[in-house]
């Protein structure tokens, strides 16, 4: 398969409308076979995501810094639940870029916390990750998502800044597009 897989966690909806976002925003650029549809992590399996050498994987932050789930009072399974699946499985070869939500306003030293969890977790396990952004235009005191002045995604605040979005969007897929596409140019090793 030669398609970016895009997999999110969510209970409000607003991570999905991101995720919806970014591959609308790829198809305009590429087409329509350059992505797939956008899923749930409550609706995949850990094979679903190893069907991909390129991989979108977006998460708000929950509360002081915590990945969704039912375990931190969401309605539905999300991060927290789907990643025991991925104990022992093996993403070298995968390059991944992330995507996280937070709010600055209400949780100033939390800000896309989330995403440091998904960065640390397929670090360990072998995938390639990509696509940080840099910390300016923000308002928020700490995160834990942030490496050398810089997000290890793509940082987005829906509630205090939601009018940057779509901007945020397009200069992320500028610099992460050809990362992610280019795994599917290297050659196949015989």
């Amino acid at each position: 398969m030669r398609q970016i897989g895009i997999f999110f966690g969510t209970d409000s909806g607003t991570t999905r409308l991101i995720a919806k976002k970014i591959a609308k925003a790829i198809k305009a650029r590429h087409g329509e076979g350059v992505v797939a549809k956008p899923l749930n992590v409550n609706r995949a399996s850990a094979d679903d995501l190893l069907a991909f050498k390129a991989l979108i994987l977006g998460t708000p932050t929950y509360g002081e810094g915590l990945l969704p789930g039912k375990a931190n009072d969401t309605d539905e399974a999300a991060w927290l639940e789907f990643l025991p699946q991925l104990d022992g499985k093996d993403f070298s070869g995968t390059r991944i870029a992330l995507f996280g939500l937070g709010d600055q306003e209400r949780y100033p030293t939390h800000f896309c916390d989330a995403m440091m969890h998904l960065h640390s977790l397929f670090s360990k396990a072998g995938a390639q990750l990509v696509g940080g952004i840099d910390t300016g235009g923000f308002e928020f005191k700490r995160s834990r998502a942030v490496i050398d002045g810089r997000f290890v995604g793509l940082a987005l605040d829906q509630h205090l800044q939601s009018l940057l979005t779509d901007a945020r969007i397009d200069a992320w897929l500028d610099e992460v597009l050809p990362l992610l596409l280019e795994v599917y140019e290297a050659p196949v090793p015989a």
